[in-house]
Parts: structure tokens; sequence; C-alpha cells
């Protein structure tokens, strides 16, 4: 059984500690992250998620283990219709190719019902397959894939229902 709960400000450690394994898969993808002096990746905009608004931390548990994490903002673009970005997503590699993954973004998406904008590493070719394949399913095909001038990668923008209020 997949579960998705918000992050409390007493799991900061346990998001903490997920986001470390979070970036070491990552750093495979990114030559520019490297581990600090003490031998941790840090992920520097975990405290926003409890004290900016807009910012929702999720814990993923597979029959009540933990399997993952979620990092969920809201952007605002001024004169613009807001939008949802999955700025983080991870399962533990245990729990990968088993359709948890699937699931727990699936739930996401319908619990922010609105534009969503979920960017990808250009290097990241199993993120790219992933988010592609969900999206395309969860949209019904009704995506646009596009770039930015700031990001090497593609950018997913699809609609999840109706505006959040």
């Amino acid at each position: 059984m997949i579960t998705i709960h918000e992050a409390a400000f007493a799991d900061k450690s346990k998001m903490r500690n997920l986001l470390e394994l979070y970036k070491y898969d990552f750093s495979e993808f990114d030559p520019e992250d490297d581990v600090n002096e003490n031998g941790l990746y840090e992920y520097r905009y975990l405290d926003h998620y409890w004290t900016e608004d807009g910012r929702y931390p999720f814990l993923l548990r597979v029959d009540g283990k933990l399997a993952g994490l979620a990092l969920i903002r809201r952007l605002h673009y001024p004169g613009h219709e807001s939008a949802y970005e999955m700025a983080e997503f991870f399962v533990l590699k245990k729990y990968r190719r088993t359709g948890m993954g699937q699931l727990a973004a699936k739930e996401l998406f319908d619990r922010f019902p609105g534009t969503w904008k979920v960017a990808v590493m250009e290097s990241n070719l199993p993120a790219k397959l992933f988010w592609q394949k969900i999206i395309a399913q969860y949209a019904q095909s009704n995506y646009r894939e596009t770039r930015e001038e700031d990001w090497e990668g593609p950018v997913f923008i699809f609609s999840s229902g109706t505006a959040r209020e």
C-alpha cells in the first residue's frame, strides 16, 4: 500500500536524509554537484518548505516504510497563471519499477489541480522517460514539451484540472 503525507517540521531530518540519497543518485547526471567538506550534499532549500508559502514537502511510503519524497512548489508569474512545479521527486531504488512512483506522482497531481511544470535534466534519461510516460498517461497526451533558457532539458507543462484555491 502506497501512502503520501505532507511532511511535518518534525519530519525534516527524515527529509534531509532522503535528500542525501537523492542527491547521491542524481550526482551521476549533475557533474557540478559535489559533497561538502563534511561529506554531505545538502539541499539548500529544505528549510524553505516550512518557512515559505507555496512549498509542500511530502514523504512517500510503501507498506508503512519510507520509500521516497516529493517537493512541490507553487510558482507565480507576474501577469500569468501560477503553476505547480515538481521541484524534487525521489523513489528509493528498492521501489523503482514497481509502479509506486507512477501512482505517487499521479496522486500528487490530483492533490494540486491546475497547471503543472516538470523540468528534467537532458542527461537524466531514466527521468525523462519516466516523466514523459507518466505525464502523457495522466494528461491523456494533452501536454507540451518545451525548453527554457535557464534549463538544460525538457520542461513538461500540463493541467491537472481546475485551478486550486
